[in-house]
């Protein structure tokens, strides 16, 4: 704890020990609190009992790899992931977009940006707190109410069963109803990743979107495809 604020709580996951103690030594340098994990059934057993700010996840694990444990961690919590990975491909990054990851950074990299994305992924996660306790959590288009504050999203007395993603793209279209936000927008936005990669991702989480509107009774086509640049909801 500094000046009375308590230090950010970072979840660090790899099977490499040099690394674990490479990247724990430098952010305790920082001052961050670090708890470390060696597989991926501990860093699922610890995301569950602590509360972390951030988790810095490697994708090559044994047991349960990072996919898995980003999953799985997405089920209760809105975490800041970072993956990392040994394998610099588009695929890999868009895997790791669409299944709940904030950013990606390839191996090897310096500490010195793998700091900087922490901050960055840190900010923005209290970004967004400040902007639900200014009184920004609620939002209201097309019947749907969705609360920032204790994340649901409603269509009368019904609750929309949405993932932490599709809740995340359902709430940057309702931010500016009507109003058409192309797809980098949406990726920037709703994903807050810091390099884009493959808009089509978009494109799948709208269709699951809209599968799920429609389960909740609500019709699919609120949300307009304007071709060739992007998506709106109606008022």
């Amino acid at each position: 704890m500094v000046g009375g604020i308590a230090a950010p709580k970072v979840l660090v996951v790899d099977d490499e020990q040099s690394i674990l103690e490479f990247i724990s030594y430098n952010l305790k340098k920082e001052g961050y609190e670090v708890a470390t994990a060696a597989d991926g059934d501990s860093a699922v057993s610890l995301a569950e009992r602590t509360a972390f700010d951030l988790v810095i996840l490697d994708i090559m694990l044994p047991g349960i790899d990072g996919y898995e444990v980003c999953k799985r961690i997405r089920e209760h919590s809105n975490v800041p992931l970072l993956f990392l990975s040994a394998r610099d491909t588009e695929i890999d990054k868009v895997v790791g977009l669409e299944l709940g990851g904030d950013d990606y950074l390839a191996k090897p990299f310096g500490i010195h940006e793998l700091l900087a994305r922490v901050r960055a992924l840190l900010r923005r996660s209290t970004h967004k707190s400040q902007e639900v306790a200014a009184g920004s959590a609620r939002l209201e288009a097309s019947g749907i109410v969705l609360d920032k504050g204790t994340h649901s999203a409603m269509f009368g007395d019904e609750m929309i069963d949405l993932t932490p993603r599709e809740f995340e793209l359902l709430a940057t279209l309702m931010a500016q109803p009507g109003i058409v936000l192309s797809r980098e927008h949406l990726l920037r936005q709703a994903w807050q990743w810091e390099h884009l990669v493959e808009t089509k991702t978009v494109d799948t989480h709208i269709k699951r979107l809209r599968d799920k509107l429609e389960l909740a009774k609500i019709d699919p086509a609120v949300i307009e495809t304007v071709r060739g640049y992007g998506y709106r909801i109606a008022p």
